[in-house]
């Protein structure tokens, strides 16, 4: 999950973790209403400068979100059929707009530094007894999951077609789905080993016992 990130000393990553998550909540409260394809086009563009301000490693990181593609191929022609062509399209670019600003963040941004900045806002609900570390560190997962979650169905995509002309079935999709699990449960142990796991339960009370001395 830590692969997630991209190491560098661009304005980006000087930037403190809360900063740029307010301003991801912001412009995604921004982006929403726009309907325009034009305008979405020139926010996208933006934002594809921004990556290729990184060099090959942005480049790079561009081409692990083509996987994206079908499932926004489905949504342009299910937009078409319900409302128009402009519409359709507006709903793509605002899609990859969104998801293109949120990795932004998660590549430009270490997991500690995001789980303190995820603490904070989270704090009054300690209150209700929920700890806000481990809120925070369970969000902060959720945000480095995903770039590796595609990587995982890119590589399994790519090994089907060494292997098979025809395109990808149901099996892949299961193949993904155990891998994933496969994934989380490491994951879980790793936490669990330094000290993330579940908090400590009270002992169960002894087994009443006679007080007739053994034999």
């Amino acid at each position: 999950m830590i692969a997630g990130y991209l190491s560098g000393s661009s304005l980006l990553h000087r930037l403190p973790a809360g900063v740029k998550l307010i301003a991801l909540a912001l412009l995604s409260v921004f982006i929403l209403p726009i309907g325009d394809p034009l305008v979405l086009a020139f926010v996208l563009a933006a934002v594809l400068l921004v990556y290729a301000s990184f060099g090959r490693r942005g480049v790079l990181r561009i081409l692990e979100w083509r996987s994206l593609l079908p499932l926004l191929a489905i949504i342009f022609a299910l937009q078409v059929w319900a409302a128009s062509l402009s519409v359709a399209v507006a709903s793509v670019l605002r899609i990859a707009v969104m998801v293109l600003i949120a990795d932004l963040v998660t590549l430009s941004t270490r997991l500690q530094d995001m789980m303190d900045a995820l603490a904070v806002p989270l704090k009054p609900l300690a209150r209700f007894g929920v700890d806000p570390e481990r809120l925070s560190l369970a969000v902060a997962l959720v945000l480095r999951f995903v770039p590796v979650l595609l990587e995982s169905w890119r590589g399994r995509e790519e090994a089907w077609r060494a292997r098979s002309p025809r395109r990808p079935g149901l099996v892949l999709i299961g193949a993904f789905f155990s891998g994933a699990l496969s994934t989380a449960d490491q994951v879980a142990e790793a936490l669990d080993a330094r000290g993330f796991g579940m908090p400590d339960q009270p002992e169960p009370p002894a087994l009443l016992t006679s007080s007739r001395p053994n034999p």
